[in-house]
C-alpha cells in the first residue's frame, strides 16, 4: 500500500489535534477509522492515532464514529430479525481488577432464566483469559460462521460472536487487535459492533468517567434499554468492568421511554457479602479458569465467584424484565445455579455451538468430569458416544 504525502499530512494533522486535546466530530472520527480499517495509513500513523485518542479521552461522538466504521466496513451483520428483546453483556477490558470471567458465567445463568443473549467477545488483550479463550476451552466453537451463532441463539437462547474472528469482522479488526497490547477506543467501539444488533445490554466499562459517554453512544446507535456499570474495590481506588462484590458499583440506566437513572450501591444493599479480591482474582491459567467456570455454573465451589456471578446475572434478568430489582435477581440467579438449570443450559449451548474440528463436545465432557460435575446434569448430546 502506498500513501500520498497529502493523505499522510491530513491524517497526521488530526492526530496533532488530538494531542492538543481537541475533539473530533463523529464524521471526522468515522473518516479516520475508515482509513485504519482499510489499511490506508502506515501502521505508525494508525497506532499514533489510537494512542492519541485514548490519551485525550474519547467523546461519545468519536466512539460512535468508530462504531459506524466498524459496522459498515468490517462486520458480517446478520439479516435475521429477533422478535422481542435481544440482550448482550460484555465489558471494555482494560480494567485494573482482573477477575475470573464473570460475564460469561452470568450470561449462562441468565440464559437459563429465559434471557436471550447475543454475546460478542474477544481473546485476552490486557488480561490472561478473555471470553473467547475461556469458552473455547469449554468446547464452544469460537471460529464458526455467523449463521451458526445465530442458530445457537435461536435454539438455546445464547451464542457468542468472536470479535477477533475474520468470519465476524473480515476486514481489519483481527489484524489490529492481534498486534497491540494496550487498550484503545476499539475496545469500546468494536465490542458494540455486534452482528445481531442487540436491543438491551449490560455494559461494563473500565473507568467510571466513561459511563455517561458509553451510555450516550449506546442510545445513539439504537440500544433501547441498558445498564452501563463500573465496579470498585473496597478502597474505591481500582475498578472493574463488571458489577462488584468487593465494594461500590456505579450505574447508569436508561429506558425506552427516555428515563435515565444514575446511582450506586454496595453488595450488602442487595444481599451479597463483600469478599477479598484474592477470592475472585484471575488464576492466570486457562485450564484452571475453565474448571473454576464449570464449578461456579454448577454451584459446587468458589462461593465468592458464585456471588459475583449472581450479582451480574441479576442485572441481566432485571434489564430484560424477568425480575423487578437486583436483590430479587440475585435470589433467582442462585436458584438457577443450585437447581442445576444453569449447568444444563451450558451443556445445551455446547451441544449446539460446539467446536467440531477440535472435538468440543468431548472436551466439554472431559472438563465436566475433571471439575467434579454431576454427569446426570450434562446434556446427552455431549456424552462421549455422541461426540465421536
Amino acid at each position: 500500500m502506498t500513501w500520498t504525502d497529502e493523505s499522510l499530512k491530513s491524517f497526521g494533522w488530526n492526530i496533532q489535534r488530538l494531542i492538543q486535546k481537541q475533539d473530533l466530530s463523529r464524521e471526522e472520527s468515522y473518516a479516520m477509522f475508515r482509513q485504519i480499517l482499510l489499511n490506508q495509513q502506515p501502521e505508525l500513523q494508525q497506532g499514533a492515532f489510537l494512542a492519541a485518542l485514548v490519551s485525550k479521552g474519547e467523546t461519545a461522538r468519536e466512539i460512535a464514529g468508530a462504531w459506524q466504521a466498524i459496522i459498515e466496513l468490517d462486520t458480517n451483520c446478520t439479516a435475521d430479525v429477533f422478535d422481542g428483546s435481544l440482550v448482550e453483556n460484555s465489558g471494555t477490558g482494560m480494567d485494573q481488577i482482573k477477575t475470573f470471567n464473570v460475564s460469561s458465567a452470568a450470561a449462562v445463568v441468565a440464559a437459563a432464566g429465559g434471557v436471550r443473549l447475543a454475546r460478542h467477545g474477544a481473546r485476552a488483550l490486557t488480561s490472561t483469559c478473555g471470553t473467547v479463550d475461556l469458552l473455547e476451552a469449554v468446547g464452544i466453537d469460537v471460529d464458526c460462521e455467523v449463521e451458526i451463532v445465530v442458530n445457537s441463539i435461536k435454539q438455546t437462547g445464547i451464542g457468542i460472536f468472536n470479535g477477533m474472528s475474520s468470519k465476524v469482522h473480515p476486514q481489519s479488526l483481527a489484524r489490529i487487535l492481534s498486534r497491540i497490547r494496550f487498550g484503545s477506543t476499539l475496545n469500546i467501539a468494536a465490542s458494540l459492533a455486534n452482528p445481531c444488533r442487540p436491543t438491551h445490554a449490560l455494559r461494563g466499562v473500565y473507568s467510571r468517567d466513561l459511563i455517561p459517554k458509553v451510555a450516550e453512544v449506546m442510545k445513539e446507535i439504537g440500544y433501547e434499554r441498558a445498564m452501563v456499570v463500573h465496579g470498585l474495590d473496597a478502597e474505591n481506588k481500582r475498578g472493574m468492568d463488571e458489577l462488584s462484590n468487593l465494594g461500590e458499583s456505579v450505574v447508569h440506566e436508561f429506558y425506552p421511554n427516555g428515563v435515565e437513572k444514575n446511582y450506586s450501591f454496595v453488595p450488602e444493599d442487595i444481599g451479597i457479602k463483600r469478599c477479598e479480591y484474592a477470592a475472585i482474582a484471575a488464576l492466570g491459567d486457562i485450564r484452571k479458569e475453565a474448571v473454576r467456570f464449570m464449578q461456579v455454573i454448577d454451584g459446587t465451589n468458589w462461593p465468592e465467584c458464585i456471588d459475583l456471578t449472581c450479582l451480574n446475572s441479576a442485572a441481566l434478568l432485571y434489564i430484560d424484565g424477568k425480575v423487578n430489582d437486583l436483590k430479587t435477581g440475585v435470589e433467582a440467579s442462585r436458584d438457577l445455579i443450585h437447581s442445576g438449570r444453569a449447568i444444563a443450559k451450558l451443556s445445551e449451548w455446547v451441544a449446539v455451538q460446539a467446536d467440531p474440528k477440535k472435538q468440543g463436545k468431548r472436551r466439554y465432557f472431559e472438563l465436566a468430569v475433571s471439575s467434579g460435575i454431576n454427569l446426570s446434569s450434562i446434556d446427552p448430546m455431549v456424552s462421549p458416544k455422541k461426540s465421536r
